[in-house]
């Protein structure tokens, strides 16, 4: 049985109109790119889903914002080469079918906290060539599908791990790397994840002068932090001591406590200085305070509480034999009144040891 092949020719214009509009269903572009606008045009065709605005003045401002949320259909914006420098808060919020956005080429110094808020299917984000110096890792958590970050040829040095799961390409090169212990969980993480480094040859440290060679993706910093452990927490301990050298010298007004000028050499003098005269002024603040106590209990050492036996013996000597009492000279009166007073001078207050009987015995015996 012979098998035949039916082929149908359309026109060409058939053709054309079916994939025009095929075309207008999904996309809709919109060019104003080197027009010399100072803001986003307010009268662009609703249905736009591309718009570029490349190589103008836009700034994005607050009217600039309040623009884009009227073209909630974009998938794709191009801001490159305008004078924006702070992305604020919110700035694309309305634009949740957004999927790449480009702002490299700006003087961009500032990304806020929710300026990526609703960007929920994002899948590119470049941000080179900007001026951006310090940039949090938390900005991008709103981000849940980003799949591409560029961040190359800004001015960031250290930067911590994106919280960013379902990326696969980042491109930091151009950037003056800092490679000590705070890149150490960036690197740890570019090495144990499946995202790929672009340009990974050429993303070298810049700090210090001896890993300039290194990528900061091979950068040896688990020795080096492993061994400058120690030596942070030595240069803690002696900041703190010598802040306390400082406060307690420019107190006492012995020393200025400048010590910018000191050399290198003698800093481990100083520190043994500062610890003796910390510890000197402890003790003897010490001894200031417990010397009365200690001279208190050296005079009462020979005082001790009288037994029972012992105080009834005394009661009897006392009651029974008046005679038996020592005989006092009889002196002048005045004389007398001198003496107790420089007796009494010499004797200490009461402090509770003995427990003096005569007093209530003899006035007793005198009521009697």
């Amino acid at each position: 049985m012979k098998i035949t092949s039916i082929t149908i020719v359309l026109p060409l214009s058939v053709i054309f109109l079916l994939d025009e509009s095929q075309t207008s269903e999904t996309e809709v572009r919109c060019n104003f790119t080197e027009k010399n606008y100072s803001s986003i045009p307010a009268d662009i065709n609703k249905d736009v889903t591309i718009l570029d605005l490349s190589y103008n003045q836009i700034a994005l401002n607050v009217t600039d914002t309040k623009v884009l949320q009227m073209y909630f259909l974009l998938t794709e914006l191009y801001l490159t080469d305008n004078n924006v420098s702070v992305l604020h808060s919110n700035s694309f919020a309305n634009l949740s079918s957004l999927e790449i956005l480009n702002t490299c080429k700006n003087s961009i110094f500032a990304i806020e906290q929710d300026a990526f808020a609703g960007l929920h299917k994002l899948k590119q984000l470049h941000l080179c060539e900007n001026k951006i110096f310090q940039l949090d890792s938390e900005v991008f958590v709103p981000l849940k599908n980003l799949i591409i970050l560029n961040l190359q040829d800004n001015l960031i040095s250290t930067f911590d791990v994106p919280q960013l799961s379902h990326l696969e390409l980042i491109t930091l090169h151009g950037n003056p790397w800092n490679c000590s212990c705070g890149l150490l969980n960036l690197q740890n993480w570019l090495n144990t994840s499946n995202v790929t480094i672009g340009n990974e040859s050429v993303t070298k440290c810049s700090h210090p002068d001896i890993l300039k060679s290194y990528s900061i993706k091979t950068a040896p910093l688990k020795a080096q932090c492993h061994s400058t452990f120690f030596t942070s927490r030595t240069e803690h301990v002696y900041v703190y001591l010598k802040s306390i050298s400082n406060s307690t010298f420019n107190s006492s007004g012995n020393l200025t406590g400048n010590s910018e000028h000191e050399h290198s050499g003698k800093s481990w003098a100083f520190l043994v200085g500062v610890a003796v005269t910390v510890l000197t002024t402890s003790l003897l603040i010490l001894m200031a305070i417990k010397c009365p106590v200690w001279y208190n209990l050296l005079l009462s050492y020979h005082h001790h509480r009288l037994e029972e036996h012992e105080a009834e013996t005394y009661d009897n000597r006392i009651t029974g034999d008046p005679s038996s009492l020592p005989q006092i000279p009889d002196t002048n009166s005045e004389e007398t009144t001198v003496i107790f007073e420089q007796l009494h001078s010499f004797v200490v207050d009461d402090d509770g040891f003995i427990e003096d009987k005569y007093i209530d015995t003899h006035e007793l015996h005198e009521e009697n």
